[in-house]
């Protein structure tokens, strides 16, 4: 029986035996202290760490949200789920929907169309570091990995912030700093806590579901004389490859393989340790002050090892990767898109960051329900206003250059799309030449890579999901500050039909929110953009509701 038609029959039944799966939930505020100090933070249904998302390819997931926070907004974002046919489900605000007011319900409404590891958090105003994040787990029916490993396991690991995320957004956002200095967390977490431990049985494999949750740093990961096999990223397939360190950015997703011990002489260590350092590689002196041991216990009998100890990271190198489908790079592209990032400050001498220049600012209307309201003058880039817009017809293939003029490393994540990814070389390499030669035959592919300092990267895609997907740096500070570009993806499509689902409606009329028209709300003349917004509010109180709610509307 050939192996494409074991992957057909299974592809199919998993068509057939697809199901609903449906979450309830109450997003609250509850106390928690994973390192030890007490906060308030964002958890689901009166409890922290939020839970997991589960499902299988070809399910339909149903999340409903009702927003218990009293005082903020809220929004999540389905991370690395592509939202084929769903587009209004993505999440961001002031992108795909309204933010959910508080005291309201709003429900999320998707079809599984890829397996692997994702995770969600709120997409609003730089919610998600208060907690509001975990992990989505998809399994695969067809899973060629299948057969190679005994029991799946999840990994998350997360920078910890004490402060809430308004009072570091003051910080941030301050005329008085002037070196663009992101707030710095105060500890690091191993799925929400500083005491993990693995229970492994002998002779046995462990597929390891790796997430990063964080919001502004990396982590650095080794298990003592245990080789880790990396077989998927950000949700793709990956031929297999070894690793005996790695470094997991910002809302980055590894998938291992973990073979346990043959005997159970002894208990094992394991090492997470966060890397704060602009370029860890490269600075004069690395600094690790945030460690996590975890533990792979075989003999609960047994004492557990000392503290793991790594002398030096030096970490797979991802682009070595490749796509187990065997994918070839795609052909010449015929969109071709150059972000330049830098920092810099907007009229009022607030610090942001921007590509070519220009920082993201949310408009009076979300992007698409611009673009499915101004018909064919939806391909019009300039009627969205200031959120770096650009327009790509269905099919095109999209190039899309990174050049990172900062001196630290960056992680920028694609909403809607994994990516190929054709170049990123080391720190120092300077801007993009438009030469080709270093591309692979097949690249990897993902939707968040890392780009280094004073480099870049290149990545390809083929515009076939229609839709409004950001690309933005995954350090969850620079969004706040405008790091952020917009795909106008199929706009053609878009302009055939759409219609904004109920809820969605019901948030925007709540917080008397445009549905129709330019960036500015201009329903008449879309090239006339008076009104529309051209600096961010400051101060930025973050997600915190200031003006008061029209709620008549609610149901249960």
């Amino acid at each position: 029986m050939s192996n494409t038609f074991v992957f057909l029959f299974l592809s199919l039944m998993s068509v057939a035996l697809a199901g609903t799966v449906t979450y309830d939930w109450s997003i609250d505020w509850v106390t928690a202290a994973p390192d030890g100090f007490s906060r308030q933070v964002i958890g689901i249904n009166g409890a922290w760490p939020c839970p997991p998302i589960k499902a299988t390819v070809g399910d339909t997931v149903v999340v409903k949200v009702y927003n218990n926070l009293g005082s903020e907004s809220t929004g999540i974002h389905f991370h690395g789920l592509n939202q084929k046919g769903t587009q209004f489900m993505d999440g961001p605000s002031g992108v795909t929907q309204c933010p959910i007011p508080p005291g309201s319900h709003f429900t999320y409404t998707f079809q599984i169309d890829e397996p692997g590891s994702y995770w969600y958090h709120s997409h609003n105003k730089g919610q998600y570091p208060d907690g509001l994040r975990g992990p989505i787990v998809i399994q695969d029916p067809a899973d060629p990995y299948a057969g190679q490993y005994d029991e799946e396991l999840v990994l998350t690991t997360s920078d910890w912030y004490h402060d809430t995320v308004p009072v570091l957004l003051q910080r941030l956002l301050s005329p008085s700093n002037t070196i663009f200095l992101p707030p710095f967390p105060n500890s690091l977490l191993i799925n929400d806590s500083q005491n993990v431990t693995f229970k492994f049985m002998a002779g046995k494999t462990y597929k390891i579901d790796i997430i990063s949750m964080a919001a502004f740093a990396s982590t650095f990961l080794q298990f003592d004389s245990h080789t880790m096999r990396v077989i998927g990223v950000d949700g793709s397939y990956i031929q297999k490859h070894d690793a005996y360190q790695i470094r997991v950015a910002p809302a980055q997703r590894y998938t291992i393989l973990l073979n346990a011990q043959p005997t159970t002489r002894r208990n094992y260590a394991f090492l997470a340790s966060l890397d704060q350092n602009r370029d860890y590689l490269n600075d004069p002196a690395p600094r690790y002050p945030f460690n996590v041991t975890g533990y792979i216990v075989y003999d609960s009998a047994k004492p557990l090892p000392a503290p793991y100890v790594v002398n030096k990271w030096s970490i797979v190198n991802d682009f070595t990767f490749v796509a187990l489908d065997n994918q070839a790079l795609l052909g010449k592209p015929n969109v071709d898109i150059r972000l330049d990032f830098t920092f810099c400050l907007d009229s009022a001498g607030i610090p942001r960051a921007c590509f070519n220049n220009i920082d993201y600012v949310t408009q009076k209307v979300p992007s698409l329900f611009t673009a499915i309201s101004t018909g064919v003058n939806n391909s019009n880039p300039a009627i969205y206003g200031r959120v770096n817009p650009y327009v790509v017809k269905k099919g095109d293939i999209v190039q899309l250059t990174v050049n990172n003029r900062d001196l630290a490393i960056h992680p920028f994540h694609l909403h809607g799309h994994q990516f190929q990814v054709c170049e990123k070389p080391s720190s120092g390499k300077g801007t993009f030449n438009g030469h080709v030669r270093n591309f692979p035959a097949v690249p990897m592919k993902r939707d968040t890579i890392s780009v280094n300092p004073n480099s870049y990267a290149v990545i390809r895609f083929v515009a076939d999901n229609p839709g409004v997907w950001l690309f933005h740096c995954h350090i969850e500070w620079h969004v706040v500050m405008g790091l952020t570009a917009t795909i106008i993806e199929a706009p053609e499509v878009l302009a055939a039909g759409l219609s904004i689902p109920d809820d969605n409606q019901a948030a925007c009329r709540a917080q008397n929110i445009s549905m129709a028209g330019n960036a500015a709300g201009n329903t008449n003349n879309f090239s006339d953009l008076t009104g529309a917004n051209n600096v961010s509010s400051y101060p930025d109180r973050g997600q915190v509701i200031s003006a008061p709610l029209t709620l008549t509307w609610l149901t249960a």
